[in-house]
């Protein structure tokens, strides 16, 4: 009997000691991701944002394109039809300079235009002067065909360290990221990319899309998309009305996903 209740307090006391180690993990992670910044703040010499902390439920759809011709199109359509008056392109300057018709068929329908980088590699990888000059080989151009500087950046592939970080910033540039992910890069089917946007959307939200002519399916799975973000009451914004409304200036923009995720890595859920 001693035996089985010895037994039981050791189950119990493996079990809070993996609790506590996960604990202690996911605490590891965020402080060595300080790298990777997450949290934005008046302090902040640069910062990557993921979403804004609000109980509006407003959300901002986004879209990267960095080749093809095939795809724009059919999704600027969607968002016509389903009469979509604000949405984020961030598109990369070499295929802005090779398709200014499509460029300006989305200035058109009044979207938001951000940078998306030059060459299309991990700028992590690069030393500071290769990192300053993508970026600014980027602004030159895209401000060119557009018309307009512009202010926001998502880098390629989501890469980012201090370094790149701290190169935007001082550039005058606000990193974007995103909390949702559709993959749908990964062309897994339409139904796969609507669950996983719709059951993930939450107020004040970035939502990660492609319009390069990889997915071939966003454009069948967007109009579902939008119409059961709208049944759950959702109003599209821009990601620069996003940041208004966090008020920025001061105010905390967490990487809500990324941080659950690693602690639902830390504690094996």
């Amino acid at each position: 009997m001693n035996n089985f209740f010895y037994v039981l307090n050791g189950k119990k006391i493996k079990r809070y000691f993996f609790v506590f180690a996960a604990a202690l993990f996911a605490a590891g992670i965020i402080y060595v991701e300080k790298n990777h910044v997450t949290v934005f703040s008046e302090e902040s010499s640069g910062a990557a944002i993921y979403s804004i902390s609000t109980e509006k439920k407003v959300i901002a759809l986004t879209f990267d394109i960095s080749w093809g011709d095939k795809r724009a199109e059919p999704i600027l359509k969607v968002l016509k039809d389903k009469n979509i008056n604000k949405a984020t392109f961030f598109l990369s300057s070499p295929w802005s300079k090779s398709h200014p018709e499509l460029v300006k068929a989305i200035q058109a329908q009044g979207y938001e235009i951000g940078s998306h980088g030059h060459k299309h590699t991990n700028y992590s990888e690069l030393s500071d002067e290769e990192i300053k000059k993508q970026l600014t080989a980027a602004h030159t151009i895209l401000t060119d065909v557009t018309g307009k500087a512009p202010m926001l950046l998502r880098l390629p592939n989501g890469d980012f360290d201090k370094r790149v970080l701290k190169t935007a910033d001082e550039l005058g540039y606000t990193v974007i990221q995103w909390d949702t992910d559709s993959q749908d890069w990964m062309n897994k089917g339409v139904d796969t990319i609507v669950k996983r946007v719709v059951s993930k959307a939450h107020p004040g939200d970035i939502v990660l899309m492609h319009a390069s002519d990889s997915v071939e399916q966003t454009h069948e799975a967007l109009p579902l998309i939008i119409d059961q973000l709208r049944e759950k009451g959702y109003e599209f914004v821009t990601v620069s009305d996003l940041l208004q409304e966090a008020g920025v200036s001061g105010s905390q923009v967490r990487d809500q996903a990324w941080l659950q995720q690693q602690l639902d890595i830390a504690s094996g859920m």
